[in-house]
């Protein structure tokens, strides 16, 4: 996977907290723990999104058609 190489600005605090990953193993490097934090924010961004979306269904509209089919007589339902 291709890389690319940025400058950022953090706080002392969080640095710190970094380091302290880093120090305990958890992660290998100040650059990996920083990757995983950017990753796992834009997975629960994606997530939230989706969320949202969700909720801007009409469920009535969606039960119903969900429903469509049952709508038949239990006579007219195709032998299985």
């Amino acid at each position: 996977m291709a890389a690319s190489k940025i400058a950022i600005t953090i706080d002392d605090k969080t640095l710190k907290q970094i380091d302290a990953l880093v120090k305990s193993n958890y992660f290998p490097n100040r650059s990996k723990a920083i990757q995983e934090a950017i990753k796992e924010k834009l997975t629960r961004l994606e997530k939230s999104r989706l969320a949202r979306e969700c909720a801007k269904l009409d469920s009535a509209f969606e039960q119903s058609l969900a429903e469509e089919g049952f709508s038949m007589e239990i006579g007219e339902w195709p032998e299985y």
